[in-house]
């Protein structure tokens, strides 16, 4: 508890911004564990694409406060290959 304490304001900000990226990309296990268990399959539905995205950036976001270099490696090369899964499969759904 008394490392919280002794954080800056910008440090408690970012920090925040992290744990939100951390809960938002760690939701996208138990969303598609619901969606396969529901399709009675292993699936994985849009919505696990773009809680990737939006949890990669929040942690890419604290990374980068932090000047870790693994983690904004990780987080960049993540969102990337979230990005593109998004592309093929409106690609596919539109037949382009």
């Amino acid at each position: 508890m008394s490392f919280f304490l002794n954080l800056s304001n910008t440090e408690l900000f970012f920090l925040s911004i992290g744990f939100f990226g951390q809960a938002i990309f760690a939701s996208r296990f138990v969303v598609q564990w619901i969606y396969s268990e529901k399709n009675k399959k292993s699936s994985i539905p849009i919505i696990f694409w773009y809680l990737s995205i939006i949890g990669g950036l929040n942690l890419l976001i604290y990374a980068i406060f932090r000047k870790d270099p693994v983690i904004i490696t990780g987080q960049m090369f993540g969102i990337f290959i979230y990005i593109r899964n998004l592309i093929l499969i409106y690609k596919k759904n539109n037949n382009l």
